[in-house]
């Protein structure tokens, strides 16, 4: 009995140390790679460009953050809003932005009970409307950080590359979940980043994020996927992009942040909407993102079966250590880079939890139908 209990603490002790290990690697090659990353310099080149928004019911919003993506410092560019269905006064509030600024074009859908559609339709019908082939795409409900927004994004367009992939931050605000939300989404930006960076480019995201318009005719527009809620951004990336035509820009000039959700259900619904995207992702793409969490809850796992029983202890409680101080100091360093400021105290615990929030999340999108689930 005792020889195979030992048995037992030997191979947990091997499994703990190999989380370690998988751990490791994915802070020491993917996400410390947006901190070695140096922006290549730009040629001077500054291309017409057309920015899309689709809004829905975001009158608020377009009045507020409208007028930033508007008198941005470019040339040449044309701001087309698509205003999907809705039913508050952006029809009017669009209407007075149209006399003001001439670059702005509105494309308007009104509501058929017959065609219900989700946001792919109304961008699709932004992108048949624009002029230029460099398409920039950010929400309604977001605001470029600076008024080098959208000079800095089209620097990311040298020779061969197709998309660039920016970082869109929400909005800092009090409250425990205003600080993880924007935990979640600056390590999601590490992970994605950090990839595309590495010549694995899986996903972008739509409130910040840019490609050419030839790119999406060649591949017929949204392909295989039309029939899902969302992945106007992901999914269009992780089936199109290649590592030669990927490009990366989270200099803060180029941020965005948009309005976080104010409650837990709204969260949590724009969570759900988010991850049901996920099973459609390529294959080593899965397997890449699935690792890091499983191993994470592994590794926090065993390291208390492992302290309790007293085997190894030193071994284990060193091990602990070391992945403590290499993921704390990265991702301090990236909350800086991304100007996130906040998070780190909450680090640990949301480092714990998270993958075991996720995993419940994403069990819930298995079982619900995801074309119930509204784009907006």
């Amino acid at each position: 009995m005792h020889q195979s209990f030992s048995q037992l603490i030997l191979t947990l002790f091997v499994i703990y140390c190999t989380a370690v290990s998988v751990q490791l690697f994915y802070y020491l090659w993917f996400y410390l790679a947006t901190l070695k990353y140096r922006h290549p310099e730009t040629d001077g080149n500054l291309p017409p460009v057309s920015v899309i928004i689709c809004a829905r019911n975001e009158a608020e919003n377009l009045k507020k953050f409208l007028p930033l993506v508007l008198e941005q410092d470019y040339p040449s560019y044309e701001v087309i809003v698509v205003n999907d269905c809705s039913e508050d006064d952006s029809y009017k509030i669009l209407g007075e932005f149209l006399a003001k600024y001439p670059h702005l074009k509105v494309s308007t859908l009104t509501k058929d009970p017959l065609f219900p559609h989700s946001k792919k339709f109304a961008q699709f019908i932004g992108i048949k409307a624009a002029s230029h082939d460099i398409l920039l795409f950010t929400d309604a409900d977001c605001y470029p950080v600076t008024n080098q927004w959208i000079r800095t994004m089209v620097s990311g367009f040298q020779p061969g590359r197709e998309f660039v992939l920016g970082y869109g931050g929400y909005i800092k605000s009090k409250g425990l979940l205003n600080i993880y939300q924007r935990y979640e989404t600056l390590f999601i930006a590490m992970q994605y980043m950090g990839m595309a960076i590495k010549g694995i480019p899986y996903m972008g995201v739509g409130r910040n994020m840019a490609y050419l318009k030839e790119v999406f005719i060649r591949n017929k527009g949204y392909g295989s996927y039309t029939h899902t809620i969302s992945g106007d951004d992901d999914l269009f990336v992780n089936e199109n992009a290649k590592p030669s035509t990927v490009s990366v820009e989270f200099r803060p000039a180029a941020h965005t942040r948009s309005v976080p959700s104010s409650s837990l259900t709204e969260w949590v619904k724009r969570k759900l909407r988010h991850l049901s995207t996920a099973r459609f992702y390529k294959p080593v793409h899965k397997i890449l993102l699935v690792a890091e969490p499983f191993t994470r809850i592994i590794f926090y796992t065993l390291f208390i079966y492992l302290m309790l029983t007293g085997f190894f202890w030193q071994i284990v409680l060193g091990l602990f250590i070391l992945r403590f101080l290499v993921t704390h100091t990265i991702f301090f360093l990236n909350a800086k880079k991304f100007e996130e400021k906040g998070i780190l105290p909450l680090f640990l615990i949301f480092d714990i939890f998270s993958p075991v929030i996720n995993l419940i999340l994403y069990s819930g999108t298995i079982r619900s139908k995801s074309h119930s689930m509204p784009w907006k």
